[in-house]
């Protein structure tokens, strides 16, 4: 039996879930069991989970349907758990070092005790000191173990659930389990109070708790709030009789009239209802001789004891109003410009207008291309606008409706638009209308580090400006899509914010299941690829510690050494695409060319060190080579978030001539060389089927539900458009 059963609910935070799971494994004190609760065996927690348990005998993963909430997630934990003490553990909180070693030293100290509670951190997302707000309270409590009557301050109300030890022969014996709401926390606190008859504290660090940008979803508005109602009902009915019944009455009367005195939380019609049921418990739990508060908060009480709603409601004021973001004053460029985007923002939202923009400008490219093409056959009715650089605008192709970025056009879309599609962002003086929709389609893969996960990185951070501003950013997105669970959980982690999760596929890569062999003959003429030869396409990315494009790479003596039928397809990060041709002799230059998914179709093979393109590029099933130089300093540089060289799509080279060595001998094409494709592709090209673009627009366009939306058809049912040459050279 272990000394410990650490519980650790994941629902909604998959991609934090490695934190919480190392933080406990990484312990000292090792006699423990971890048991990760997870949505299922195929939910990306549950993959994620199981490869720990792969590791270490001491992680047993349970299962727990979204459905039944927190409270039946660490039910099922407290079912599977044999050890002597439990501790829960949210799935995006991390143990502090040393942690479970400070537990049980306190327990050798104290004895046997219920409940052992302990301070914790509460560590900001982004800048700022962590807070430890239990210490106040627990440095009020007896040295030893005492009875709570001895420390009525001291309670599951005040502190929560995370923040303590709890006995399981204790729990089992009272049959104490997390009662469902969402405030199952107060309840399962409260009853653990009520019950226990002996306890302790200690007075170390042993969770840090991470707040996070979006806040307690306990505070936003809606009828959940009754559930606070029910848990109060529930704890004080326990407690009554019990010497310290008025201080867990004063404890729960607190949160409920901090709920009842904010507005925003409950919905105007919930607010007097909520307020007059608030009053019955009161009357009907108040303890006798229970000594209100005073002040304000004592105020409080009168009104609710005597259910006076209109003078509760004129003291927290009726004209309390949270700030609007939509009254940020617009940037646009030019006083006369601002004025009229302003003006424009009074004007109705089109509900038959889409906006859509790649790239900052760049032109007609990427999932935004790809979902405009759809919509104009799925949603005819949608009109469309697509927004350009304006050295960008003769590039348009014929038909396509287009406003450049800046002209006064192209801010009245932007401010009338009921849907604005983007891969990258709009500018910051863009305004989240009420009522608008704006999808942010990204445009890779993430391995290098993204968002505010590049902070800690000082080149990159340096270049990427104010992480507030990014944010704002991100706080206008509605939708992000996501081509496979690794990116999910990274843009969870990169971008916090409250927008919905598409796990839809990238809309650009849908050719790559539609073209045709005919498709591909033509990409292959259009870039002057000769016919019968093996194109090989390299696409290194840009390095953050670098100014200008190094191709990294004699290209012409890779061709000479790789085999005389190799030609290369030279594709620069879009950061140097300046419309200057690079190639000569067996180099093809294509980095200025509008489409990267047609140079993929055209390309037999991809090199490339650590471009995103990588993933894109294996939903063409093709052999992947990494030419990997300076991985080292690329990852001290900029952060990976894993390790491409122990999961690579191909044959890792780190020399000119092992890179020329692999196509001269065909082992780039080889039995190995598919067999780690094979893993990459079930990893990375799990939701791209060549229908992302439909999904995307029956959602969203079209208000499609969820539950009618194609789903994702499986990665061995699709058929890759064909190559144009063998795989296998002699």
């Amino acid at each position: 039996m272990p000394r410990f059963s650490i519980i650790v609910p994941s629902h909604g935070v998959a991609g934090r879930l490695s934190l919480a799971l190392d933080s406990v494994l990484g312990q000292s004190f090792g006699d423990f069991e971890l048991i990760p609760v997870c949505d299922a065996p195929d939910a990306p927690a549950g993959a994620l989970a199981a490869g720990y348990a792969e590791r270490d005998s001491r992680v047993t993963p349970v299962f727990s349907p979204p459905s039944a909430g927190l409270a039946g997630a660490r039910d099922s934990g407290m079912r599977a758990a044999t050890g002597t003490y439990l501790l829960f553990l949210d799935g995006d909180d991390t143990l502090a070092p040393g942690a479970l070693t400070a537990l049980e030293t306190r327990l050798a100290e104290t004895g046997e005790v219920d409940v052992l509670y302990a301070e914790h951190e509460r560590t900001p997302w982004w800048e700022g000191e962590p807070a430890n707000p239990a210490a106040p309270l627990l440095a009020k409590a007896p040295k030893g173990a005492f009875a709570p009557a001895e420390a009525p301050e001291i309670t599951g109300v005040q502190l929560p659930v995370w923040s303590a030890a709890y006995r399981h022969g204790f729990l089992t014996a009272h049959e104490l389990t997390f009662p469902t709401g969402h405030f199952t926390d107060i309840g399962f606190g409260g009853l653990v109070t009520v019950h226990a008859e002996r306890v302790a504290v200690l007075r170390s660090v042993v969770v840090r708790h991470l707040l996070r940008r979006q806040g307690s979803r306990l505070n936003l508005p809606g009828e959940h709030h009754a559930d606070l109602l029910e848990m109060t009902d529930l704890v004080l009915t326990g407690a009554a009789g019990r010497g310290f019944a008025g201080d867990l009455f004063g404890q729960l009367f607190a949160a409920v009239l901090k709920t009842a005195a904010h507005p925003a939380r409950l919905p105007a019609s919930a607010r007097r209802p909520f307020f007059r049921r608030a009053a019955a418990l009161y009357r009907r739990h108040r303890p006798a001789g229970f000594r209100r508060p005073g002040g304000s908060l004592g105020v409080q009480h009168r009104l609710l004891a005597a259910g006076a709603y209109t003078a509760f409601r004129a003291l927290r004021g009726a004209n309390r109003k949270l700030s609007a973001a939509a009254e940020r004053i617009p940037r646009a460029r030019g006083m006369r410009t601002r004025l009229y985007y302003r003006l424009q923002l009074r004007r109705r939202i089109d509900p038959h207008l889409a906006v859509y923009c790649a790239y900052w400008g760049r032109g007609y490219a990427c999932s935004p291309a790809a979902i405009h093409a759809k919509a104009a056959e799925l949603a005819p009715h949608i009109r469309s606008v697509f927004l350009v650089e304006p050295d960008q605008a003769h590039a348009m192709p014929p038909g396509i409706d287009h406003a450049v970025i800046g002209s006064r056009r192209a801010w009245q879309v932007l401010a009338r638009a009921k849907y604005l599609v983007n891969n990258a962002n709009f500018a910051e003086g863009v305004v989240k209308r009420e009522g608008s929709v704006h999808v942010q389609t990204q445009h890779g893969t993430p391995l290098k580090k993204m968002g505010v996960d590049q902070s800690t990185y000082p080149v990159v951070a340096a270049a990427t400006g104010s992480f507030t501003k990014l944010l704002g950013r991100v706080d206008r997105w509605d939708y992000n899509l996501s081509s496979n669970t690794h990116s999910t959980q990274m843009w969870e982690r990169a971008f916090p914010g409250s927008y919905e999760q598409l796990e839809y596929g990238y809309p650009r890569n849908d050719v790559f299941c539609t073209a045709t062999a005919e498709d591909v003959a033509r990409v292959r003429r259009e870039l002057g690829v000769p016919e019968g030869r093996t194109a090989v396409l390299y696409a290194p990315t840009h390095r953050d510690h670098r100014t200008g494009f190094d191709a990294g790479l004699d290209l012409e003596a890779f061709c000479e050494a790789a085999g005389d039928d190799v030609v290369v397809l030279l594709r620069a990060h879009y950061f140097y695409d300046r419309g200057v041709r690079r190639g000569s002799g067996r180099i093809i230059d294509v980095t200025a060319h509008r489409s990267s998914e047609d140079v993929c179709l055209a390309a037999d093979a991809l090199v490339t060190d650590y471009s995103s393109i990588m993933f894109d590029y294996a939903n063409l099933d093709r052999p992947i080579v990494v030419y990997a130089d300076d991985w080292d300093v690329y990852t001290e540089t900029r952060g990976v978030y894993f390790d491409l060289m122990a999961t690579p799509p191909g044959p890792v080279t780190r020399t000119p001539g092992e890179l020329a060595r692999v196509f001269a001998d065909g082992s780039y094409a080889s039995a190995a060389s598919r067999s780690l494709r094979n893993i990459f592709r079930a990893r990375f090209c799990q939701f791209d089927d060549g229908r992302a673009a439909e999904r995307v627009v029956r959602r969203v366009l079209l208000g499609e539900p969820a539950e009618t939306i194609p789903p994702v058809r499986p990665l061995a049912e699709r058929v890759p458009a064909p190559a144009a040459s063998p795989l296998v050279r002699s």
